[in-house]
């Protein structure tokens, strides 16, 4: 036997969950998640940051278009806000001041808010930077902390209320047709629904190729993290996100201790991510190069996968060839914080709209988010785009 359904989602993450929350006002929707608690993987690992000015230019501007959301979710969504302040610094040695002027102009377009500071500025801030290191700085004021938990539960928890139904353990094995529908053959039992959404994450390549379907060329890429003790005696509690301007680390408060990436960036098959002990050295050494901080225990280190596309932009929308399979893929590490944007987008899709008005009144296109844009990319333009 089959379960009838008019939707089905497969990836119990940000972006499938964020999709449950919005297709299921006025479709039965069931959401297949192969773990055995949704957000599992790249959900559960996020730094939990709230950033304009992060991303490309498109991700940059979907994240304009959630924040109204994440400061004003609807009630009853969440018990507590959303957003917390931290604001965040952006840092640069003597051989990045270029970087850093370019980079400033470019957010200072976005978010008139970012203004420069001196490194004197920075320091007051972060006692802990190295007055030898840092030679500019400039400051993002209204970026925040999410509570990423609180999003993905008040998008679970309210689906559910609309009727949505939540299954875990259920691992695709199969996708085929019948009856001019899709079925879905899980560890969980057989779905049966006319629409397929793939929000699978670092695994949509992988569920498109189940279901016949043309991937898009989802590359994972790991991005590691790790926890330290805060330096004794200093209270953290009130420090921005440091991040440098040219990627290569950050680090923020992380409850009483330090949260320190070095913001890497390696090709992963799709897998359950863990720390390599050498990326969390680098991570270290950046962070004892830029602050006077001795990292001399690591508390906790873990790892997520943040899969891209080739031109870096999330892939949202029904497939060019089959309009019946839907995108909601390739989101980068951006997922959480441009979900509410990207799960409007991927329902008002579906119900046969366009664009919400406030995500095209940002300056988007569908041409910025459908999978069509990617299906005539050469070899070369893909990995120039990387």
């Amino acid at each position: 036997m089959s379960e009838q359904t008019e939707v089905i989602i497969i990836g119990g993450g940000m972006a499938g969950a964020g999709a449950a929350f919005e297709i299921s006002r006025d479709r039965k929707v069931v959401l297949l998640e192969r773990e055995s608690h949704c957000g599992y993987h790249t959900t559960g690992r996020s730094a939990a940051s709230f950033t304009e000015n992060y991303g490309n230019g498109v991700i940059r501007r979907i994240v304009l278009a959630s924040r109204a959301f994440l400061t004003e979710p609807p009630t009853g969504f969440c018990d507590y806000p959303l957003l917390s302040k931290r604001g965040m610094i952006t840092v640069a040695r003597a051989d990045q001041l270029d970087l850093l002027r370019e980079d400033l102009a470019a957010a200072q377009a976005l978010v008139p808010s970012i203004v420069a500071m001196t490194p004197a500025e920075a320091i007051a801030r972060v006692p802990v930077l190295r007055r030898d290191y840092l030679t500019g700085a400039y400051i993002e004021p209204h970026s925040m902390d999410i509570d990423v938990n609180g999003l993905h539960q008040g998008f679970l928890r309210g689906a559910r209320a609309r009727g949505a139904r939540i299954v875990t353990k259920a691992g695709v094995k199969g996708i085929g047709r019948q009856g001019g529908q899709w079925r879905v053959e899980t560890e969980a039992g057989a779905f049966l629904a006319p629409l397929i959404v793939n929000a699978a994450g670092a695994w949509g390549d992988e569920i498109a190729l189940m279901a016949g379907v043309h991937p898009v060329g989802l590359q994972p890429k790991r991005r590691t993290a790790f926890n330290i003790p805060a330096p004794a005696g200093v209270d953290i509690s009130d420090w921005p996100l440091v991040n440098d301007v040219g990627a290569e680390f950050y680090f923020k408060p992380d409850a009483g201790q330090l949260f320190v990436s070095p913001a890497d960036a390696t090709p992963s098959e799709p897998m359950d991510a863990f720390a390599e002990d050498m990326d969390v050295a680098i991570g270290a050494e950046r962070l004892e190069r830029a602050t006077t901080i001795e990292v001399q225990r690591v508390s906790r280190s873990w790892a997520g996968l943040r899969t891209f596309v080739a031109d870096g932009s999330p892939v949202v929308g029904p497939d060019d060839e089959l309009p019946d399979f839907v995108w909601l893929v390739g989101q980068g590490g951006y997922g959480i914080k441009t979900s509410p944007a990207l799960s409007r987008v991927c329902a008002s899709l579906i119900a046969g709209g366009g664009l919400p008005d406030d995500v095209a009144r940002q300056g988007i296109s569908l041409d910025d988010l459908t999978p069509h844009r990617l299906r005539n990319v050469t070899p070369e333009a893909s990995k120039a785009a990387s």
